[in-house]
C-alpha cells in the first residue's frame, strides 16, 4: 500500500519512506531520502527528518 502522509505517527511506523523535497512547489519534487524511518531520523538531508526526529524524541 502507498500512503501519502505527513502525520509523524504514520511515518514512524511505516515499513519504508520516500521523502520528496527539499521544499514545496517549485522547490520540491526531488527524492531526498528513501529508507526506513530509523535511518531518516539519523539523516540531516530533509525537513521531514528534523520533524520526525523531534516527534520520536518526544514520545
Amino acid at each position: 500500500m502507498i500512503v501519502i502522509e505527513h502525520h509523524q505517527a504514520v511515518m514512524a511506523h511505516a515499513d519504508w519512506l520516500i521523502d520528496l523535497g527539499p521544499g514545496a512547489g517549485h522547490d520540491g519534487g526531488h527524492i531526498v531520502f528513501t529508507g526506513i524511518p530509523a535511518d531518516l531520523v539519523e539523516s540531516s538531508a530533509s525537513l521531514t527528518a528534523d520533524h520526525l526526529r523531534q516527534y520520536v524524541g518526544g514520545q
